[in-house]
């Protein structure tokens, strides 16, 4: 797979980003577009992994402090099962060690935090939350 990332939302990386964020959050997960796209769109890093030259997962970092804040983690469901959402956060982890960030923290749709553990982030004592209608629970990773 190969990993690109843009800060440019006039890109076709980035509309390659919304288009999978659409497919995934809008029309699986019934997410509003208004919730999807943001006032943080200009402010990350986008990310997108192709196969083929077809894009089929994304995520962005937003730069905090000390840490990036990975955001809008999708893969297609026609590429799930393939190992690529790992192979993206070696990417983001990668970006993230090259920027002086040691650190990753996430919000984890409940649904994917097995996911996550296995990637080695662990669950905060922040407690679960709601994000969009869809329970939460904010996710650390030491680099």
């Amino acid at each position: 797979m190969k990993i690109q990332h843009t800060t440019d939302t006039t890109s076709r990386l980035y509309q390659d980003a919304l288009s999978i964020r659409k497919r995934v959050f809008v029309h699986e997960q019934n997410v509003s577009l208004a919730l999807e796209i943001d006032e943080n769109e200009t402010k990350t890093i986008h990310f997108v992994g192709y196969v083929n030259d077809q894009p089929v997962t994304t995520a962005r970092l937003l730069p905090e402090k000390k840490a990036f804040h990975v955001q809008r983690v999708a893969t297609l469901k026609i590429a799930r099962g393939h190992h690529y959402g790992q192979q993206l956060f070696t990417a983001l982890e990668n970006y993230a060690v090259a920027h002086n960030k040691p650190a990753l923290i996430l919000g984890g749709q409940d649904q994917a935090l097995g996911f996550y553990e296995k990637l080695g982030f662990h669950k905060t004592e922040r407690p679960g939350f709601l994000d969009a209608g869809i329970p939460h629970h904010e996710m650390y990773k030491q680099l």
